[in-house]
């Protein structure tokens, strides 16, 4: 096999053979896994007139659906980052997360306000997981 090799502070890098990428656009990868750790792009909800639950439901299945490709589940994500439109939505979204994360594997997380690439969403959520399982 021809190694690939990429430039990188003026010297020559090997690029890792065990990377993979999932679901591969133009702009960006819904997820990458590299040395049994996934790395997915942040989720957004595809339904955006639903309120912050029901976003929040989507978004989890999101994760959860790509998690699984991944060889993992929510009981073994390393970090979290939620990002919500409104803070107001925080407690609403809230038992949304109680009710999905496996009790005893809440992950580290945390959750910020922004304002999200497109107005009518409320939520977006970026995870990283250990893989358990060849993805």
């Amino acid at each position: 096999m021809i190694p690939l090799w990429v430039p990188c502070n003026d010297e020559v890098t090997p690029m890792p053979q065990n990377l993979k990428r999932f679901h591969v656009g133009d702009r960006l990868s819904e997820m990458a896994v590299f040395q049994n750790v996934a790395y997915l792009a942040g989720q957004v909800p595809d339904d955006t007139t639903q309120d912050i639950t029901g976003q929040t439901r989507q978004v989890l299945a999101m994760v959860d659906r790509l998690l699984a490709e991944a060889g993992t589940d929510n009981a073994h994500i390393l970090m979290t980052t939620i990002y919500l439109a409104d803070l107001a939505d925080y407690d609403a979204m809230n038992t949304v997360w109680d009710d999905w994360v496996p009790p005893g594997d809440a992950p580290p997380r945390a959750s910020v306000q922004a304002r999200l690439a497109r107005a009518e969403l409320k939520i977006e959520i970026v995870v990283t997981a250990a893989v358990t399982a060849s993805a």
